[in-house]
């Protein structure tokens, strides 16, 4: 566990650290769903330092719920959206920012559910950063007056009940050359907790993420170092 600092308002939060068993490729900034950091999100960190990243999953709901961690019954959901909801952007921004400064570059971000809507976020506001890679975030649409300055690619799920097809075509038609990649699941379908986990859908898009970090691995950010 490292502890990190808003360049905010000074709040300190922690974040689950995860390193690569051998090469570095780069640092990597993971973004939480609703339900915090949980078992599947240290998962998934570890994944991706298995891969060659050194990874950071930033408690973001620490100021109001430090450590929260929830499940995915509606007890578990609605205590997390009500979380989220409650996080403004300027916030989310300014932590996103501590996390991508902890780590030496290349940085880039992933994020998934809330997390993928934050990871848009970062593209847009957070400098240092190489590329992002963003799931199923709903709410995206909210930042649409924003452009991301990275590369970023997105990812929904075709019969995911909270983003309908229209949401992912407002996406695409304010940002036509953003590759949006559309699986054959729901929402949630990189979680294996979860009933719209899809393991196809999965592996591709695990599969696109890493891909486009390598091709940006050349990329500093604009710290230019």
């Amino acid at each position: 566990m490292t502890t990190l600092v808003s360049p905010l308002d000074g709040f300190a939060f922690d974040a689950w650290r995860a390193t690569p068993p051998d090469a570095r490729r780069g640092g990597l900034v993971l973004v939480q769903e609703i339900f915090g950091v949980t078992d599947h999100i240290r998962e998934l960190a570890d994944g991706y330092a298995a891969s060659g990243y050194e990874v950071l999953a930033p408690s973001f709901f620490d100021r109001r719920a430090p450590g929260f961690q929830a499940g995915y019954d509606p007890e578990g959901v609605a205590r997390g959206r009500a979380l989220s909801e409650e996080t403004p952007w300027d916030e989310v921004a300014a932590d996103l920012q501590a996390a991508i400064d902890a780590l030496a570059p290349p940085v880039f971000v992933v994020g998934y559910c809330w997390g993928g809507t934050a990871a848009w976020l970062a593209a847009c506001r957070c400098s240092g950063l190489a590329a992002a890679s963003a799931f199923y975030g709903r709410r995206i649409p909210e930042l649409l007056a924003e452009t991301p300055k990275v590369p970023i690619i997105l990812h929904f799920g075709r019969t995911d009940p909270t983003i309908p097809p229209e949401t992912v075509a407002a996406i695409g038609e304010a940002f036509p050359d953003i590759p949006i990649h559309v699986y054959e699941a729901g929402h949630g379908f990189v979680s294996d907790r979860r009933a719209d986990y899809n393991e196809d859908a999965a592996r591709l898009s695990r599969l696109r993420t890493l891909q486009l970090f390598t091709r940006n691995a050349g990329v500093k950010g604009e710290h230019g170092a």
